[in-house]
């Protein structure tokens, strides 16, 4: 542990595996599981899966190892770090601004989805889904989402289970809450994923999912890409900052444990995939379904598994515990830059946090109910603070830290800093094109052509 200059203490990861399981849980979360799916299946499918994979690969590992390197350098939080790395009033603290404003608008609305999670745990345990035609699943998705109240009560449960693990710290919260549930989280959705891929007609799913179409691809693909790519690695939403900075600084290997959190995330919305998709084909539900794509395909699925309740309770069980791990990284985030800039206590920063976060979902549980006739750009209020949040903020802030690299941090140091504590894998010199000219000019360019 490690005095800051507001007289608290940091804690550090216990070792390699706690820093590589909570990262990777952040990132794996609703942003494989629920975004991934739906995200894809508006998008073509393969053609999208093909160009998130390369984003993945040529701007999300590089940039995840600048965010969390960077907060391994400085041992602080995303707002006070860029202040120390360049000075308080300086533009590139924008980039941790930026970070914790979309960090709190995607936490508003992730609220909502959680909720979701638990009504559907109390639906599988009663056996509302028993011989339930796909209609009467779809209806009773519509139901819930029409419904604030109910669905304002049951958000309530997710958000204090995040208020208690985040309060409880890095270690005896984050950490052993990230050791237990992502490894079963893994082993069920490879179930799941074999199952899936034994129902008949699930092979034209998997066709579909995997052949690519690039009739279907336009600019707005790479920039949902992209979007996906950040949302799902954690790019831009200074997580990755907070997380790294609970690294030690001299001894973390933060190049082959931040190469692991990326390849654990791409797998897991890769085999969320394989769930979703083929089932989906299955049951004769269209790829694009949107936002409730999860909550009506998993429904039908386990009907017809055997032990069909208690496996589709263990599934939006981990789902939760999946969605939750997303959330306590989120809530970390404000509340380790709120503690650092305030000097409040974690438990004061944590419920102050929330109690604004559960203020702020009540627009988008309005949205799918009394509100859903409020749209801007065909979106209703959910759909504009997803948009901006998961492409736009995370996008600019993305375009900002690869150019603070450039011009800043510079490609010498960039490679000199992420290598210390590494062995093994190191950054190689050659990336410095892909540093230096490719991942600016790219996230730039997709960029212009959303708003062109």
């Amino acid at each position: 542990m490690k005095n800051n200059e507001k007289g608290s203490y940091r804690e550090n990861w216990r070792g390699r595996l706690g820093f590589i399981l909570a990262s990777a849980g952040f990132a794996i979360g609703l942003g494989n599981i629920w975004r991934f799916p739906y995200v894809a299946g508006n998008n073509g499918g393969g053609a999208f899966l093909l160009i998130y994979v390369l984003i993945v690969l040529l701007i999300g590992i590089p940039l995840f190892y600048a965010e969390a390197g960077l907060g391994r350098k400085v041992q602080t939080s995303a707002v006070m770090g860029f202040r120390k790395l360049t000075k308080k009033g300086s533009p590139w603290v924008l980039i941790a601004w930026l970070g914790l404003v979309a960090s709190g608008l995607i936490m508003s609305y992730y609220i909502m989805i959680m909720g979701w999670i638990f009504f559907y745990i109390v639906q599988v345990a009663s056996g509302a889904f028993k011989d339930a035609t796909t209609e009467q699943v779809v209806a009773t998705f519509d139901h819930l989402v029409t419904n604030p109240t109910q669905v304002f009560g049951y958000s309530l449960i997710p958000v204090i289970i995040i208020g208690f693990v985040v309060a409880k710290g890095v270690r005896n919260g984050i950490e052993r809450f990230s050791r237990f549930f992502m490894p079963v989280l893994f082993l069920l959705l490879v179930v799941l994923a074999i199952y899936s891929l034994s129902l008949p007609g699930a092979l034209e799913g998997v066709v579909w999912y995997l052949k690519p179409d690039f009739s279907v691809i336009t600019p707005s693909t790479f920039l949902e890409a992209l979007g996906q790519a950040f949302f799902s690695v954690g790019i831009g939403f200074a997580a990755a900052f907070t997380y790294g900075s609970y690294l030690k600084p001299k001894t973390s290997n933060l190049v082959s444990d931040g190469a692991w959190v990326v390849i654990l995330d791409t797998l897991i919305a890769f085999i969320a995939g394989l769930v979703i998709f083929p089932a989906l084909f299955a049951f004769n539900i269209a790829p694009n379904s949107g936002t409730g794509l999860l909550f009506v395909t998993i429904p039908n699925m386990i009907d017809l598994l055997p032990g069909g309740i208690f496996i589709g309770l263990l599934f939006f069980f981990l789902f939760t515990i999946a969605a939750l791990t997303t959330g306590v990284g989120l809530v970390e985030t404000i509340v380790a830059n709120l503690a650092d800039l305030t000097g409040l206590k974690r438990t004061t920063s944590v419920m102050l946090t929330l109690s604004i976060m559960v203020l702020f979902s009540i627009p988008s549980i309005l949205s799918q109910g009394p509100w859903s006739h409020i749209q801007m750009f065909g979106m209703d209020i959910f759909g504009i603070i997803d948009y901006i949040s998961g492409n736009i903020l995370l996008t600019i802030s993305g375009l900002m830290l690869s150019l603070y690299i450039v011009f800043v941090w510079k490609f010498e140091n960039y490679r000199k800093d992420l290598n210390i504590g590494a062995v093994g894998l190191k950054v190689s010199a050659t990336l410095k094109p892909v540093i230096n000219v490719l991942i600016p000019v790219s996230i730039m360019i997709i960029l212009l052509s959303m708003i062109l």
